[in-house]
């Protein structure tokens, strides 16, 4: 495959439900012509397993893609971009699972003596992108079908069976990775741009609602802010501050989906510190204003935004 021109890239947020460990996405609704219309890669706040039944495609991680055909499986660090396009005219079936692996770690983990057995597990987990066949690993492959079953079933006691079978698939994948260096599939460091900022990533994800300084992230990243700006408009292909928008407007419209907070609440705990501000930037992006948002009966974590965000100087 030749090398694609990205025209931008786009960031899919999702919300694990409360108290589940996982958000499931499930049914006829993942039947469908992927990639349709779409020709650019795009990247979450969370890890992302998704398991295709079957259908035909290119399923494209960084800069390495792979033909699906069913009975296949990936699993994907936040972060990392990717896209799904099934073959033209034709549909395929997937089911995928998003999991706050840093989250779950923690509630697993307490901070204490296991701190450093944590940070291990995750940075194992979180150590490259991977695509296998079912037959290349069915221990992890039948987790996964385990988990996509429980979190479809619902059966008495579903969640706690759901957090006993996803810590199950995390001690998989820990040993999966254990030899990732002299058997990586897809390494997150083949993108050195991307590599560069995932620190900066991080804390945005972490930090959004905070007044968030340039030349921080470009600390945190260890380079100096000029070749941070670089890095990051050439992984993300749109600037720090324009990313920063994106994933505080995200997160506006999750609290104005599923809250009944003030628009005014809702955009300082977003970092806008003035409503017209916020008003304003949530407009350009979405093309209504924050309340003809809220009214309209549209399923956030399903719905995939296309923003094109300009912020301004000093955020």
């Amino acid at each position: 495959m030749s090398k694609r021109k990205k025209a931008k890239m786009e960031y899919r947020y999702y919300k694990v439900p409360e108290g589940s460990p996982v958000l499931a996405l499930l049914g006829k609704d993942w039947i469908r012509c992927y990639g349709e219309g779409i020709d650019y890669l795009h990247f979450h706040n969370y890890m992302e397993i998704g398991y295709c039944y079957e259908g035909q495609g290119e399923l494209v991680i960084m800069e390495k893609s792979y033909r699906f055909t069913g009975s296949q499986f990936s699993v994907i660090p936040k972060n990392c971009p990717h896209t799904t396009n099934s073959d033209p005219d034709t549909k395929s079936r997937w089911e995928y699972l998003f999991i706050d692996v840093e989250g779950f770690l923690h509630e697993l983990y307490p901070k204490g003596n296991s701190e450093k057995r944590r940070e291990k597990m995750f940075n194992r987990i979180n150590s490259r992108a991977f695509f296998r066949e079912y037959k290349q690993s069915p221990e992890l492959a039948e987790r996964i079908l385990q988990l996509l079953n429980i979190m479809r079933e619902k059966k008495e006691f579903y969640l706690e069976e759901a957090k006993g079978v996803l810590i199950s698939l995390l001690v998989v994948l820990v040993r999966e990775n254990q030899d990732e260096v002299q058997n990586a599939d897809i390494e997150i460091g083949e993108n050195i741009t991307t590599v560069l900022i995932l620190d900066a990533l991080d804390y945005i994800s972490e930090h959004y609602m905070e007044s968030i300084r340039i030349e921080k992230l470009a600390s945190l990243c260890h380079i100096s802010e000029t070749h941070f700006r670089r890095a990051f408009s050439a992984s993300m292909n749109m600037g720090p501050l324009e990313y920063i928008n994106t994933v505080r407007i995200q997160n506006a419209c999750e609290l104005l989906k599923r809250t009944d907070d003030t628009v005014s609440n809702i955009a300082y705990k977003c970092g806008f510190f003035t409503l017209s501000t916020f008003n304003r930037n949530f407009k350009q992006a979405t093309g209504i204003s924050p309340m003809e948002w809220r009214k309209q009966p549209k399923n956030f974590e399903q719905q995939i935004f296309k923003f094109t965000v300009h912020s301004e100087q000093g955020w």
